[in-house]
């Protein structure tokens, strides 16, 4: 692995390693509350209208706040795109 590197230049905003944990929650909430609009509406399931993403959970709230981009013109540039 002493050659591999990524192929884009950029990394999260945090200490965390993944977002597996919050994507589970936000995933368990979603289903959780597409059921419950579709037990509320059996007898007319082709009128529901399912939740929206932004409904159920926020990026915010997510262990990463987003991606920065390495500068191209930095001399780590290098450095920073191995693994």
């Amino acid at each position: 692995m002493s050659r591999s590197k990524k192929k884009h230049g950029y990394a999260g905003h945090s200490f965390a390693e993944s977002e597996k944990e919050d994507k589970k929650l936000w995933h368990k909430a979603f289903r959780r509350k597409t059921k419950a609009m579709i037990v509320l509406n059996e007898e007319c399931l082709n009128d529901t209208t399912y939740p929206d993403v932004k409904e159920v959970s926020d990026t915010w709230d997510m262990a990463k706040d987003g991606k920065f981009w390495f500068n191209k013109l930095d001399k780590k540039y290098k450095k920073e795109l191995r693994k």
